[in-house]
């Protein structure tokens, strides 16, 4: 089979990758030709880890390819797939949908000089309910009945896991009305058949729906655990065993409820508004959501003066050694990241802010560039009065914490992430403060008649 993917922004290039490691024929369109050309030369403009060896792979084996000329990626294109930006529009949150009306445009217009037998068109980008049908009309208005098909294939990949997602996902959503577009579909993703993977079929607009009610739930689920993280804090419980106790509980699952500063990224804070806006434009207000997004954001602007009283409730003239600036470990995104909330509140302040990150710096540079950056996370300790770790790569979760104390001024560390244990950073000397959990001084000694706290392996 052969499909053309414009759009080689995450989720194109991705599925790009992927849909040739299938054995399909792929051709990746984009209107960036610096962009294409390091493509071309096997330069990957994102991080995502896996990428660059399974673009190399599928590229030297003729599978991918990458060019500008859309006319020529479509030519006898069983499908085309829509996979260009959707960001939220400044002022009203709604989702901009201006790219994909663009696109959808000069699809129809390619397959209509191309003479194509039949094409399906899929929009992989998320979008709004109604989407798919604008997009129908717009091709309508180039291609006679018969000619196309349109579907609606919404992503679920995660950033930093994103390949190992749509290899094994937990389902595939395929929404439309044409059995043609169903049985294209269904080819295209038959490798995922032997691991018996869900896929679900619908319409249009419930599949549409689908990416976003999933998101805001997840969203929900992740600001519902850090109000309790603020709950155990105040009562003296410990979060992570709040977590672990009713994420137990099958009905509730364990993913999703890690309390932290707040989601931040490309898909959650922009689904969520898109999904509010479009239930205002339905008359049919969605409070939950609108609530956890007002609650998110609240919360990150929170964390730098958690962050200040921690350090005595004045930060001015002292110096904070800063771990981790993306949104979420194994990716170079800052989109909506917590560290773009705290830290320039911090530097405001009065305090010197030195970074590390091992994949988000060149992009953090270009939106806090008054912070100091530096080679490594120990460069950013030297003399400084604290630790704040705000990003939990898998490098920060093994930090040589004699050498840490050795470094710092004072031994604090502020783990906005909960990496560490407690009680393992109170014997190693460290005044700690985590999120949801006791500040620990020292080593906690057992109180009378009072039961440990929740420790069951499953």
């Amino acid at each position: 089979m052969r499909i053309a993917m414009i759009g080689t922004g995450y989720v194109g290039l991705v599925s790009g990758a992927c849909f040739s490691e299938f054995g399909v024929s792929v051709t990746c369109v984009d209107k960036d030709t610096s962009k294409i050309e390091r493509l071309t030369r096997g330069e990957i403009p994102i991080f995502e880890p896996g990428l660059d060896q399974l673009v190399a792979t599928n590229a030297a084996a003729g599978r991918l390819n990458f060019t500008t000329d859309l006319k020529a990626a479509v030519k006898d294109a069983d499908a085309v797939f829509i996979a260009v930006g959707t960001p939220s529009r400044r002022g009203d949150g709604h989702a901009d949908l201006s790219y994909v009306f663009a696109a959808a445009e000069e699809i129809g217009q390619a397959l209509a000089e191309n003479g194509n037998h039949r094409t399906v068109i899929v929009t992989k980008s998320t979008v709004p309910v109604g989407t798919g049908r604008r997009v129908e009309r717009i091709l309508r208005g180039a291609l006679p009945a018969g000619r196309f098909d349109v579907a609606s294939n919404p992503e679920f990949l995660r950033e930093g896991s994103a390949i190992q997602d749509f290899m094994r996902p937990d389902r595939v959503v395929i929404g439309s009305c044409s059995d043609h577009a169903r049985e294209v579909l269904r080819a295209l993703y038959r490798p995922l058949y032997l691991l018996e993977t869900p896929m679900v079929f619908t319409t249009l607009e419930t599949a549409e729906l689908i990416k976003y009610a999933a998101n805001a739930f997840l969203a929900t689920k992740i600001t519902f655990i850090n109000e309790i993280a603020d709950l155990c804090e105040s009562v003296g419980a410990d979060v992570q065993d709040v977590s672990h106790g009713i994420g137990l509980d099958g009905r509730i699952g364990r993913k999703f409820l890690h309390a932290g500063p707040g989601f931040g990224g490309s898909c959650f804070p922009k689904d969520c508004q898109a999904l509010v806006r479009t239930a205002e434009i339905a008359k049919i207000p969605l409070s939950i959501v609108d609530t956890v997004l007002r609650v998110n954001d609240a919360r990150k602007r929170r964390m730098a003066d958690r962050i200040v009283g921690a350090c005595g409730g004045d930060v001015a003239g002292k110096t904070l050694a800063i771990l981790g600036l993306t949104f979420k470990p194994n990716t170079d995104d800052m989109r909506d990241s917590p560290s773009l909330s705290i830290l320039p509140v911090l530097h405001e302040s009065g305090a010197t802010v030195r970074v590390f990150d091992p994949e988000g710096m060149d992009e953090a540079k270009k939106l806090m560039p008054d912070l100091a950056y530096c080679d490594d996370a120990y460069a950013t300790m030297e003399g400084a009065d604290a630790v704040i770790l705000v990003t939990e790569w898998n490098e920060f979760r093994g930090l040589d914490l004699e050498r840490v104390k050795s470094l710092l001024r004072q031994p604090l560390i502020i783990d906005l992430r909960n990496v560490y244990q407690p009680e393992d950073m109170a014997k190693a000397g460290f005044v700690y403060h985590s999120v949801g959990r006791p500040t620990r001084e020292r080593p906690a000694e057992p109180v009378a008649g009072k039961p440990p706290g929740l420790r069951v392996i499953a």
